[in-house]
């Protein structure tokens, strides 16, 4: 039994519609935090303890990426559809979700398209890729993504 995830058992959907001719998605979970350095109290002999800093957490942010092949008979959102939604200027909705529990997205949310690049090369295959920026709150579940579940059972002890 192979328990390593395919990636091609995880899509992504923006707009409504599955990416299609997607080779590649990438979300990145970004935390930003600030630096807090707390003087020791008068009663506690100066350290080299003092000298380190504890970290706040002070916003949280998700970016993904995704790379595509352009087809000219798309029946799910890749390009012209990606590209009509950036043209409006507004947030789309983005999720990522495994194949087999597509109803039940891991990640979720309202995510702007911060990026839309198409690349065309004399005799190859023409490409596109996409950045997203969320805007505003994300839901994050990884309980939804069976993948992150140990695939080996634990076998229960009888008496």
């Amino acid at each position: 039994m192979n328990n390593y995830v395919n990636g091609s058992d995880l899509l992504m959907k923006v707009a409504g519609g599955a990416i299609g001719h997607c080779t590649s998605h990438t979300a990145t979970f970004n935390t930003e935090t600030k630096d807090v350095a707390v003087k020791p109290a008068a009663s506690v002999q100066a350290s080299s303890a003092s000298l380190y800093k504890s970290k706040r957490v002070t916003g949280l942010s998700v970016q993904v990426k995704a790379d595509g092949l352009c087809f000219y008979r798309e029946s799910e959102s890749g390009l012209k559809v990606i590209l009509a939604a950036w043209a409006l200027g507004r947030a789309v909705s983005l999720s990522l979700f495994e194949r087999e529990n597509d109803a039940t997205p891991y990640v979720s949310g309202q995510f702007i398209i911060s990026s839309l690049e198409n690349t065309a090369p004399a005799g190859e295959d023409a490409t596109y890729s996409i950045t997203l920026d969320n805007d505003g709150s994300v839901t994050v579940d990884a309980t939804k993504l069976d993948l992150l579940a140990d695939p080996v059972s634990t076998p229960t002890q009888t008496s």
